[in-house]
């Protein structure tokens, strides 16, 4: 039986009362401060003032917590807005503004679906916003979606964590590198991309999701304007 659906054992008077709530609580707090690697069941428990052991009364291990801790925060993620295209920006905008809070889901996301209940609450509401669509468009569309956002919170999350190995912030971290490129791209081998390196616009990350999103938002309504579907599996090979 899953996590979800196994019940928690009854109260009983105890100095230091337990439940797989306040144990999600406590690893998402050890999590928020150190990452990942400050979670483990010992930890969590010591930051309970109760012993390890009894924590397994309500999780099997340091997998179900973490299923646990990733389900918690999508009650932090709720979609919302008038129409397809609100709701899937607001999916992304929220994603995105979770991940920024606990850095660490950005270790966690992707694979396999979550199916914890908050993680189906918001799946629900992505999906019902899409009722118009295509069903064989639905699934495509979320990927995709789903997909954009963690690519970039991914890269943002590693130039964080860039900037606390280095000391070195973006901007520093540019000016280091700058007359090594205009040394390179002086050679002239690289002109497109020395054109778009001097002359376009140097955007912040919340300008630059917020482009892409965009970008990815206008194929979609494209698609579905003209009628499009998902698109078929090849065609099975015949010799």
């Amino acid at each position: 039986m899953l996590v979800w659906e196994r019940p928690e054992p009854s109260n009983r008077p105890v100095p230091a009362p337990l439940n797989r709530e306040l144990i999600v609580r406590a690893a998402i707090r050890l999590a928020d401060a150190d990452g990942l690697e400050a979670v483990s069941l010992r930890k969590v428990a010591a930051a309970l003032g109760v012993g390890p052991m009894r924590l397994y009364s309500y999780i099997a291990g340091k997998e179900e917590l973490l299923d646990l801790m990733v389900d918690a925060v999508h009650a932090e993620i709720r979609p919302a807005g008038n129409g397809w295209r609100e709701v899937l920006r607001s999916l992304a905008e929220t994603t995105r503004q979770a991940v920024h809070m606990h850095e660490w889901l950005a270790d966690l996301l992707g694979g396999r679906p979550q199916l914890g209940p908050h993680a189906l609450a918001r799946g629900e509401a992505v999906v019902a916003a899409l009722g118009d669509f295509d069903v064989d468009a639905v699934m495509p569309v979320v990927t995709a979606v789903d997909a954009y956002v963690m690519g970039a919170v991914r890269r943002e999350i590693a130039e964080r964590r860039a900037e606390r190995a280095t000391g070195m912030d973006e901007k520093r971290w540019q000016a280091s590198l700058g007359p090594y490129l205009e040394r390179t791209f002086a050679t002239g081998r690289f002109p497109a991309l020395a054109t778009v390196v001097r002359d376009a616009a140097h955007l912040d990350a919340d300008h630059t999701f917020r482009i892409g999103l965009d970008f990815l938002l206008d194929g979609i309504e494209a698609r579905i304007s003209a009628g499009g579907r998902a698109p078929e599996g090849p065609e099975p090979h015949r010799p």
